[in-house]
């Protein structure tokens, strides 16, 4: 079925499926995100029968109208479990990174998944990865079963830049009800370069100081805008940083963070994966690309508004014990 993905009114949620084992969750996932949103929802699927380009898979390729089977019952599902919401298709024919990112340009979100193989191979897969840098809507990455509660987790930037990834994230915790953990990474001298930071008497109280007074800066207005969202701050500098958010991936609902602009942040989240026992366990991760408006970003129903409620300090998750030894004073 052929939809019309261009309303600027209400843009649809899409997902792409492609008959791996994560399908059915993924269409759950993007169903319920519609249902959050209010919004349409368009599963798509890339049928790759006639692509010969460098990404083409070795494997026998299903029929076409298997790949419109698969959407059928994509569909059906995802019916099933959210009665109310929208539902159509769309089949695609050709090569799956560009196709999808140009769906993403007329999208309120796009849902991908991770590779199968999540133990040997701990990376999203090639097209997924191509999303994480150029897609033009927010790029949700399913990557296993993420805790119903806990809070949502911001990665701040504190640039202007990243005004968008903030505002996403705090209208998300509006919506959903939970607290926001603003997680900002400092950088030593030198570390950007590979350079051993030369470490003084005071340094790095100084360096945490300055780092904790620019997230300050950068929640000022949006915690202006949401007095109801519980905002816990969070500052580690760079050698803590993969640590950190591999813990944060587990322990909170979704992780949001920007683009960036030379994705080494989006490297950091793909590698991410549950050490112990070697497969993927964490929350979902929404990728804001820069070109994101931030007013748009944060356009949210009356109904999310008023969801917010005030939290006293008791029932929020201490996120310095959370995050572990990136936040132990020196």
């Amino acid at each position: 079925m052929h939809s019309d993905v261009s309303n600027p009114r209400n843009p649809p949620v899409v997902v792409a499926v492609n008959g791996s084992r994560i399908g059915p969750v993924l269409v759950d996932l993007a169903a319920a995100e519609a249902a959050l949103y209010r919004a349409p929802l368009l599963i798509v699927h890339v049928w790759p029968g006639r692509y010969t380009g460098a990404y083409r898979g070795r494997g026998a390729v299903a029929s076409r109208a298997d790949a419109q089977r698969l959407l059928d019952l994509s569909a059906s599902r995802a019916r099933l479990v959210r009665a109310d919401t929208p539902v159509t298709t769309e089949l695609f024919d050709g090569g799956a990174a560009t196709l999808l990112t140009e769906t993403s340009r007329s999208a309120r979100l796009l849902v991908l998944g991770h590779r199968d193989e999540s133990c040997a191979r701990p990376t999203w897969g090639s097209t997924t990865a191509y999303l994480a840098h150029h897609s033009a809507c927010p790029l949700m990455i399913y990557r296993g079963a993420a805790p119903p509660q806990g809070p949502v987790v911001v990665a701040v930037s504190a640039r202007p830049e990243g005004d968008a990834t903030l505002g996403y994230a705090f209208a998300r915790a509006a919506l959903v009800d939970a607290p926001l953990v603003a997680m900002h990474m400092w950088m030593r001298p030198g570390a950007e370069d590979g350079i051993p930071p030369a470490v003084r008497p005071g340094a790095y109280v100084e360096e945490q100081a300055a780092a904790e007074k620019a997230l300050a800066e950068a929640l000022a207005g949006w915690t202006a805008r949401f007095p109801d969202v519980a905002v816990e701050r969070l500052v580690v500098n760079d050698s803590d940083m993969e640590y950190t958010v591999g813990r944060a991936l587990r322990r909170g609902r979704l992780m949001v963070a920007g683009i960036g602009l030379s994705g080494s942040f989006a490297e950091i989240l793909c590698s991410a994966r549950e050490a112990l026992a070697g497969v993927r366990r964490t929350s979902p991760i929404v990728l804001i690309p820069r070109m994101v408006v931030a007013a748009d970003t944060v356009a949210t129903s009356s109904r999310a508004m008023s969801a917010a409620v005030h939290r006293t300090p008791a029932s929020r998750t201490s996120w310095a014990r959370v995050a572990g030894r990136g936040v132990q004073q020196r």
